[in-house]
């Protein structure tokens, strides 16, 4: 079979493997979709950046896979041949406490292998995966669906569940790329309103004008904090999430952050510098970092889209052919669109 590698420096690479077989607790998967996630842009397709977790080990690339079981390997006690499913994105060593509670993102182990990063992912026609990380897909749910949950949607959703955001809180998302939609859509499901976004690209903003997914869609930069404020009363939002990474953006979620708010940065890299005094203690900001979702979480979530009607595969601007993959990344790496995948044919 073909997979894609990113050996960095903007590039992309064919390369060929074996189909692999499953072993005990193994699945084999037909991958159907496989989405590109803004950690994959900015720690291994422009450069090589990480260390430990985010080490890049050369494999196959995509950690955000779904597809179908097309063999079980021996001792397999759940999934059979056919089972749709998405994938969580990490293989942890499953007796650490954090394995033990979902959160296989935060194991520590040298055992751990996120898919795409140091074991393969999902950019190839088949992947083979640990059974304890599938989790079967709803029928009224897409595998672009799936693919979308296995990352971006999950990190957007703990985070969300972190703020403990409901029909009492206006919510502000700075950064509408995918996680940045995917914070607001859901965010608007667990009942917030207005829901307010922001974000430097002009195109970001109109795909979360035209899915409905704000109330208000604010210009990044200056006069955004004033907007923000006359769109709220004075007051701010009760909860804000930062899906940037800015640190302009860090600072205008905060600063945006009405008096006893709930603030979360999820966005990756970059640095920020603050007045704690002025911008936390004093205003009683409540500040989390979110980092995924946990096994628990993420089927929970794949539970509520049926319940509230919900499709992430709508924040989807652009497919592509697995033979396409220079091509989705580079526009992954522009910037300005919203989530790009990889779709079998």
């Amino acid at each position: 079979m073909t997979g894609v590698m990113l050996p960095g420096d903007r590039t992309v690479r064919h390369v060929e493997r074996e189909v692999p077989q499953p072993g005990p607790g193994q699945v084999l998967l037909a991958v159907k979709a496989s989405s590109i996630c803004g950690s994959d842009i900015r720690a291994i397709y422009r450069e090589h950046l990480g260390h430990g977790p985010e080490a890049y080990q050369n494999v196959i690339a995509g950690h955000e896979p779904a597809g179908q079981v097309v063999a079980v390997g021996p001792g397999c006690r759940r999934l059979a041949e056919g089972d749709r499913v998405a994938v969580y994105h990490i293989a942890g060593c499953g007796v650490c406490d954090e394995c033990r509670a979902g959160y296989m993102i935060g194991c520590t182990s040298p055992h751990r292998a996120a898919y795409g990063w140091q074991r393969d992912g999902g950019h190839a026609p088949y992947l083979l995966a640990e059974e304890r990380t599938c989790l079967p897909l709803p029928e009224p749910l897409s595998y672009l669906d799936g693919a979308l949950v296995s990352c971006g949607f999950g990190t957007a959703y703990e985070s969300l569940l972190r703020l403990r955001v409901s029909g009492r809180d206006a919510l502000l998302v700075t950064g509408l790329g995918p996680v940045g939609l995917a914070a607001a859509m859901l965010g608007r499901a667990l009942g917030a309103g207005p829901v307010i976004g922001t974000d430097i690209a002009p195109e970001r903003l109109a795909v979360a004008r035209r899915l409905g997914l704000v109330d208000h869609a604010v210009p990044a930069g200056d006069g955004a904090a004033e907007a923000i404020a006359e769109l709220t009363g004075g007051q701010g939002c009760s909860a804000s999430v930062d899906c940037s990474g800015s640190a302009a953006a860090r600072l205008l979620a905060l600063r945006s952050t009405r008096t006893w708010g709930r603030c979360a940065f999820v966005g990756e890299g970059g640095q920020v510098t603050l007045d704690v005094s002025q911008e936390l203690i004093h205003r009683q900001i409540t500040l989390h970092g979110s980092w995924v979702t946990s096994l628990r979480h993420m089927s929970e979530l794949l539970e509520n889209l049926v319940r509230w009607e919900l499709r992430p595969d709508v924040t989807v601007t652009d497919r592509f052919a697995l033979a396409d993959a220079g091509r989705a990344y580079e526009l992954a790496d522009a910037g300005t669109a919203g989530k790009i995948a990889i779709v079998a044919g």
